[in-house]
């Protein structure tokens, strides 16, 4: 993913926060609403990958360090 700008992973998750606030108040048109959810999914798209990167050098430390791989968790919705 060398072509692929590299994401400030703190903003694009405040702007994504933002994103839903504005969807969620209902006051959008819909054309600016479909623009400001395709705009979200970018963002969010852009999160994963970045989660994804950050996921694979930890992993990467961990091996070099002589430590066990990651294990899968999972999130509660509390």
């Amino acid at each position: 993913m060398a072509a692929a700008k590299k994401i400030n992973l703190e903003k694009s998750l405040a702007d994504l926060e933002e994103l839903v606030e504005e969807l969620e108040s209902g006051d959008l048109p819909l054309e600016k609403a479909m623009k400001k959810f395709e705009e979200g999914i970018k963002l969010t798209r852009g999160c994963q990958v970045a989660l994804k990167e950050a996921e694979q050098k930890v992993e990467i430390l961990l091996k070099s360090a002589g430590g066990d791989s990651l294990e899968e968790f999972e999130v509660d919705d509390d």
